[in-house]
């Protein structure tokens, strides 16, 4: 299989290659080539850029399937379509979990959940346009490819090489034991999505020629935030006390955490993303290798979370 992949070398994508090269397909990236040059050197590299629409390196060439990593306004979608119209056989969409309504949802919602209206009007990423634009780039692949568009809707991804550094946080933490502030409530669910596992559903689809949306959520088995806090602990080795503080008195968008309103969105369904073969790593699993990667890696900065000196200045007050 002949599969052409936008975008590819940065997080999701670097796993997506790997595993089409693990089965043995041929895989050609398209992109700057700015990040990662050093990846997969016997892959061949198209170069272009999304975000000026320079797809003139795709004019030529077929393949049996395109994996859109790197799209995220419908104008990349529209672009990219543009210049390979039917020179592709299956055309499949990584989305969102940002593309669903928030209200009136429930735990364990399907693939069937209503959407967000789609926004076409700007190409500004925030908070409140993401998920919309993502439905509309959704809207535009179906239009085009009917039967032959695929849509992989991932939760939070998380692994060796995961520049968000959202499970990162919580390893490192747990790592260095004691007490830990949770922001927020024990209970919280969480659902993350091990790369891997993402990649092995993205190629599985795509050699079995399957159309449709699909969840890519895990771990393997539910988990809450102190669950996944304490399995951490026990990968590192270390002794924790999980000690829930305020979530007002930490900075927004806290790695991993969630509102209890936004609670059921990291309770959807996995059924028919592991129907159509996608594994399900245990999160200990999960852990160590983020541990053993980020320990390689010199623990390098976060740039999120809480250092030690504001987590004891927290936690002297409970």
């Amino acid at each position: 299989m002949r599969i052409l992949v936008l975008g590819g070398t940065s997080f999701v994508g670097r796993a997506v290659v790997n595993d089409a090269l693990r089965t043995g397909a041929e895989v050609t990236l398209f992109g700057r080539g700015r990040t990662g040059p050093e990846l997969f050197p016997n892959v061949p590299r198209r170069i272009g850029d999304r975000d000026t629409g320079d797809y003139t390196a795709l004019r030529d060439d077929r393949w049996d399937a395109v994996v859109d990593v790197s799209g995220y306004v419908p104008r990349h979608v529209r672009q990219a379509m543009g210049a390979l119209g039917d020179r592709v056989g299956r055309y499949l969409f990584i989305s969102s979990q940002a593309v669903y309504v928030r209200a009136g949802v429930g735990p364990g919602s399907d693939e069937d959940t209503p959407r967000r209206p789609p926004v076409r009007d700007t190409e500004e990423l925030t908070e409140e346009t993401y998920g919309p634009l993502k439905a509309a780039c959704e809207d535009d692949v179906s239009a085009r490819y009917g039967s032959q568009a695929t849509i992989v809707r991932p939760g939070k991804v998380v692994g060796p090489h995961d520049a968000q550094n959202g499970l990162t946080y919580w390893v490192r933490r747990a790592a260095r034991g004691g007490r830990v502030a949770l922001p927020g409530r024990a209970e919280q669910p969480v659902q993350v999505i091990d790369s891997r596992d993402l990649a092995r559903l993205v190629v599985q689809l795509l050699v079995d020629d399957r159309p449709g949306a699909f969840h890519a959520v895990g771990p393997a088995e539910p988990t809450t935030m102190a669950e996944l806090i304490n399995t951490c602990a026990r990968v590192a080795g270390s002794q924790v006390e999980v000690v829930p503080v305020p979530a007002e008195a930490v900075p927004p968008f806290f790695p991993l955490i969630r509102a209890e309103s936004m609670w059921s969105t990291q309770q959807r369904s996995p059924a028919r993303a592991r129907a159509a073969g996608m594994p399900a790593t245990p999160l200990a699993v999960t852990v160590a290798d983020v541990l053993a990667w980020d320990r390689e890696r010199g623990e390098t900065p976060l740039g999120h979370g809480l250092s030690p000196e504001e987590e004891a200045k927290l936690l002297a007050g409970t």
